[in-house]
C-alpha cells in the first residue's frame, strides 16, 4: 500500500501537511492571540513567518500553531487546488 502525503506550501519554503490540518483562521481576533499566546508559551508553537506580520494561523491536529505570513484564503486555496477531483 503506498501512502500519498499531500504537503501545502504555507510561505517560505514551508510546507505542512495537509492531512494533518484542522483549521485555518486569520490572527486578528482576541480568542485565537490567548490560543497563539498560550501555544507560545506552552512550547507548541511553530512560527513559519520568518520575521514578518502573522497572517494565519493553522491548528493541526498534533495541537500544535502554526504561524504563517501567508494569508488564511491563499493557504486554503492551495488545499482546494491541490486535492483530488471526486
Amino acid at each position: 500500500m503506498k501512502i500519498i502525503m499531500k504537503l501545502i506550501n504555507i510561505g517560505f519554503g514551508n510546507t505542512v501537511s495537509a492531512d494533518k490540518i484542522v483549521a485555518i483562521v486569520s490572527p486578528d481576533s482576541a480568542p485565537i492571540k490567548r490560543m497563539v499566546q498560550d501555544a507560545k508559551d506552552g512550547g507548541i508553537a511553530i512560527d513559519a513567518t520568518f520575521g514578518r506580520k502573522t497572517r494565519a494561523v493553522i491548528i493541526m491536529d498534533s495541537d500544535h500553531i502554526v504561524l504563517s505570513a501567508v494569508q488564511a484564503e491563499t493557504i486554503a486555496s492551495r488545499i482546494d487546488k491541490d486535492l483530488p477531483e471526486e
